[in-house]
């Protein structure tokens, strides 16, 4: 395992400019970042600073964002993916991360994973096409997403495995998971190999691994135990200097 440093808010308060962040982030040891969405970026001067420092980008966001369960935004979700396929392969990014939009009151929740997993099946053959992975992530409903349809690894896990392409995967997401009261090894047992990426942030707050109550060393013991050999996105809101929190993240993850 690998640490990935979320540059949409590490090294933000330290570096205005954005290609800067992914410096500071080799200066202080870390291998791979990773950032949110890409239209507002100057991803021609990311790829540069990349290749001037041979940081790996592990991931971004398919954008605009659009609804996974609405088919009306079906035309448009899919050109988005088109289109951060492309930004992808400019940036040097190997993943793009979508999430299933807001819950249809008026629809059953099958019905909307069902849609859900029937579009899915689309974007993951433009992803097939183009050598990119994408991630389905779910989100949590109790703080910051009230409403998202998707907040269940388990039901991700399902969307994942009925859609059947080796190019989507879960992005695995241990403080939107904690929120919702789930534990990794459960959650995880026998389906990890559905699993393409993990992102980390302590709980409660969503700062660095070390400021809150989750037991990181258990946490990690499961990921070893399953066999993970990827990135760990830091996607946590540093509360400090980001290299004060990143040493107590290290220290707190031991990786």
């Amino acid at each position: 395992m690998y640490l990935a440093a979320c540059i949409e808010w590490l090294f933000a308060a330290e570096h205005p400019s954005f290609p800067d962040r992914i410096h500071a982030a080799k200066a202080a040891g870390l291998t791979a970042v990773e950032f949110h969405l890409w239209r507002d970026k100057p991803l021609a001067e990311v790829r540069r600073a990349l290749d001037e420092t041979g940081v790996r980008l592990a991931s971004m966001v398919v954008e605009p964002r659009r609804s996974l369960i609405d088919p009306a935004q079906h035309e448009e979700f899919l050109a988005a993916v088109r289109d951060s396929l492309r930004a992808a392969k400019e940036a040097g990014a190997p993943a793009l991360v979508v999430a299933s939009g807001f819950t249809r009151p008026d629809v059953s929740r099958q019905e909307q994973h069902d849609i859900a997993v029937g579009v899915l099946k689309q974007a993951a053959a433009l992803a097939e096409q183009a050598g990119i992975l994408l991630l389905l992530e779910p989100l949590n409903t109790r703080v910051e997403h009230p409403g998202m349809f998707l907040d269940s690894t388990a039901e991700g896990l399902d969307m994942v495995e009925e859609v059947g392409s080796p190019n989507l995967r879960l992005l695995y997401d241990m403080y939107h998971s904690t929120v919702m009261g789930e534990d990794p090894a459960q959650v995880l047992a026998g389906r990890f190999h559905l699993v393409g990426h993990i992102q980390v942030a302590d709980v409660p707050g969503r700062h660095q691994p070390g400021s809150g109550t989750v037991d990181w060393p258990r946490y990690v013991g499961v990921l070893r135990d399953l066999g993970y050999a990827g990135a760990v996105g830091l996607e946590y809101k540093p509360e400090g200097p980001t290299l004060e929190t990143l040493a107590t993240a290290r220290a707190t993850l031991g990786l």
